[in-house]
């Protein structure tokens, strides 16, 4: 898992080069809302083989058609989920922490609690 934190001014597709940058395999199918809808993010995706799951912008000149069975029924669903599973944790929600350093440090915190969970016996 990788989490940037970005400000909250700045467009989604600026943080792409941030969590694609580093040791991590390229993604094979990217799914990702219209904020990441950009030629680069695209390209990036193609060089590296994979298929980019994004709608397109209605702003776009020409619309790229996108898988939106896959986008919008089933993975996106767990994306979302995911995200709902970690604004649970209240001090990720409120952003108690002063420094963005220790709110990402308690983002993977979070992260690995809910990935932990998956491999406990619930018997």
């Amino acid at each position: 898992m990788r989490a940037e934190i970005t400000g909250g001014e700045a467009s989604d597709y600026k943080g792409f080069d941030l969590l694609v940058d580093g040791d991590l395999p390229p993604p094979k199918v990217p799914i990702a809302d219209k904020g990441y809808d950009s030629d680069h993010i695209r390209q990036t995706v193609d060089e590296n083989d994979g298929t980019p799951v994004i709608p397109g912008r209605s702003t776009r000149k020409t619309q790229i058609p996108s898988d939106d069975v896959i986008y919008i029924y089933a993975l996106r669903n767990q994306v979302e989920r995911c995200f709902n599973k970690l604004k649970c944790a209240r001090r990720m929600t409120t952003r108690y922490d002063k420094t963005a350093a220790s709110y990402l440090a308690f983002i993977y915190i979070v992260a690995a609690r809910l990935w932990a969970k998956k491999f406990v016996s619930r018997t």
